[in-house]
């Protein structure tokens, strides 16, 4: 782990739906380039955790925070301008727009310090290739796996500072997997910090630096290592 000062802070992290609880006291850290992952069951809370960093659902904590900045009274735009990219689980491209015309959509400058590369339209078609060769097909004439680079390169093309990928293995081939593993590696590789939620721990395993089990809403610590 880094020892830099954490980028993203989270302690006493509690989330409901409605009346209904779902997450219980959760404390973690992400340091600046550093890739954690969040692995657990469907309904252990590892989605809901990425939509209340984000906002999207009713929260309360004793510090959450970004590059410093707390979080709880923000609405969602206000945070993603902070520097937060979001990719969720269903992946909510425009399927009436091409390739292009998502990721324009997205496009934010890169921000003062940022210390890496912008990430352009040539550099998300460079990291993924398949992109570039149906710039302007629609959203809703690709494949699973095809929405699921688009909405991973929507979000880059923010440039954002930490990145939150919910299940980007989920519902997509196994090359897919393989290639959004080389493509999470090379993102890792230029100091872009990522909290990721998997149920496929073994995509994570050589991916991140901490591995994390959540269960029933509450952080039971490091995940086991995959079998060899």
């Amino acid at each position: 782990m880094s020892t830099l000062a954490p980028l993203l802070e989270m302690e006493g992290l509690d989330a409901w739906y409605g009346e209904a609880k779902i997450l219980f006291g959760l404390s973690l850290q992400v340091a600046p380039g550093e890739a954690v992952a969040l692995v657990g069951r469907n309904g252990a809370g590892k989605s809901t955790t990425l939509k209340a960093i984000i906002g999207l659902v009713r929260r309360r904590a004793r510090r959450l925070s970004f590059g410093g900045t707390d979080l709880i009274p923000l609405p969602t735009h206000a945070i993603a301008r902070l520097g937060i990219g979001y990719v969720p689980e269903d992946r909510r491209i425009f399927t009436e727009l091409t390739v292009r015309e998502n990721l324009d959509l997205g496009r934010r400058p890169p921000r003062p310090g940022a210390g890496r590369a912008a990430w352009t339209l040539e550099a998300v078609f460079e990291l993924f290739p398949q992109l570039g060769d149906m710039r302007e097909r629609r959203g809703g004439q690709m494949s699973g796996g095809e929405q699921q680079m688009l909405a991973v390169a929507r979000a880059l093309i923010g440039n954002p500072a930490l990145l939150l990928l919910d299940e980007p293995s989920e519902g997509v081939a196994p090359i897919v997997v393989e290639q959004m593993g080389r493509a999470l590696a090379r993102l890792k590789a230029t100091g872009l910090s990522l909290l990721i939620c998997e149920e496929n721990s073994d995509l994570c395993a050589g991916l991140c630096d901490r591995v994390l089990r959540i269960e029933q809403g509450e952080l039971r610590g490091p995940a086991p290592a995959p079998p060899p």
